[in-house]
């Protein structure tokens, strides 16, 4: 290629990119808007995205990450907007899509594969409760980029956290060990996870160690919100024999935290580790995390160890 034309190219991509950029963020902000004003309104999927990733790779003209950036902006849109959301009826089905599309752009977007399986496993109305397509995302990252240990092991997860299939997840855990430069724990969370099944010891083994390897600020987030709902399980435990041993003395619920307080089972009232402190339902003697509690909704299987 000539001086020249090297230079007309050069001029082409200083033009284009800068435009391209100003088109995507103005389709981002506009498709927020009329979302914003049409909420009622269900999203045509099939008029506002090209579903295939090939073929979107062909009409980005090599600017395949700048697309990719856009389409996992949306793709957050989506989840949070969604999320967010007061409908009754929430729909997540643009979300596994537009993650398709995001990473068949970029295969080696990490974010995108690792938050985009926590999205999509999420259990509704918190998310579309699609475990299965969170895994099929991640092994997606697993032919893109072998050599990452951190997609088999979200898998892994992905079976203990949301499926509660300890046997799948012990595999995934394995695999993941297996992977050259895999960290040593995995092989004891192996171990760990066959012996003990889905208790709170092995389930705070997990978001430990999720908490100790992520590399970014919004999974040690999720970590330390899954840590914190564990140490409120265990809370609640112990709450709850407080009340029942007050029950057997006096004969009858404590009517409030005071109560227990006087009876000197307690030096001040209980507060979660969110902040809040708990319920005690007066009437029926049941403690809680209070409905306003960040660390809300605890997960239901692990309520009891």
């Amino acid at each position: 290629m000539n001086t020249n034309a090297r230079a007309a190219g050069r001029l082409r991509a200083s033009v284009f990119v800068p435009a391209l950029t100003l088109l995507l963020t103005a389709i981002v902000a506009l498709q927020m808007a009329r979302e914003r004003q049409d909420s009622p309104r269900e999203i045509d999927a099939q008029l506002l995205y090209v579903r295939s990733g090939t073929a979107l790779d062909r009409l980005s003209l090599s600017y395949d990450a700048l697309m990719a950036d856009a389409y996992w902006i949306r793709a957050l849109q989506h989840y949070g907007g969604t999320r967010l959301s007061k409908r009754s009826d929430k729909r997540y089905d643009l979300l596994y899509p537009l993650l398709d599309i995001t990473t068949s752009l970029d295969p080696r977007f990490v974010i995108a594969y690792r938050f985009g399986a926590i999205f999509l496993a999420e259990g509704y109305p918190h998310g579309p409760g699609r475990p299965d397509q969170a895994v099929a995302l991640l092994q997606k990252g697993m032919r893109a980029q072998p050599e990452k240990w951190q997609y088999p092991y979200d898998a892994g997860f992905i079976y203990y956290w949301w499926l509660e299939d300890f046997r799948s997840a012990a595999e995934w855990f394995d695999r993941a060990s297996r992977v050259t430069g895999a960290p040593w724990w995995l092989k004891a969370l192996t171990a760990t996870t066959l012996a003990q099944g889905g208790n709170r010891g092995s389930s705070r083994l997990l978001w430990q160690q999720m908490l100790a390897t992520a590399d970014n600020d919004w999974l040690k987030q999720t970590a330390q919100l899954r840590l914190a709902q564990l140490t409120a399980l265990d809370h609640l435990d112990q709450l709850a024999a407080m009340v029942a041993q007050y029950r057997s003395k006096g004969g009858q619920v404590p009517d409030s935290w005071d109560a227990l307080v006087r009876a000197g089972f307690l030096s001040r009232w209980p507060v979660d580790p969110g902040g809040v402190p708990y319920h005690l339902d007066a009437r029926t003697g049941v403690v809680d995390v209070a409905p306003d509690s960040p660390l809300q909704p605890l997960p239901p299987n692990l309520r009891r160890r």
